[in-house]
């Protein structure tokens, strides 16, 4: 599973779409308040595990599905996706 996913980030390197990506440690959040106070948490209420994440720069949303769709193929899971807002100083 990992040289499949490896390949899509080369595949999309190579495209030139790829930004960044990395996995997660662990699953365990912290939530910094507005005040300063760290607590523990949120704790998802579901099985599924957030293992990494990628972003890609690319000029649709129908091709960002589409690396979605690879890398789901190659780590056997879902994938989620999600616009980022433009930086408004380019």
């Amino acid at each position: 599973m990992a040289k499949a996913a490896l390949k899509v980030v080369h595949d999309a390197q190579d495209a030139g779409v790829w930004v960044f990506g990395a996995p997660l440690e662990r699953q365990r959040a912290s939530v910094v308040a507005t005040d300063g106070t760290v607590t523990d948490g949120p704790y998802p209420e579901t099985k599924e595990v957030i293992g990494g994440f990628a972003v890609v720069d690319v000029s649709s949303r129908e091709e960002a599905l589409k690396w979605a769709a690879k890398t789901a193929v190659a780590c056997r899971c879902a994938q989620e996706v999600r616009e980022l807002l433009p930086d408004p100083t380019v």
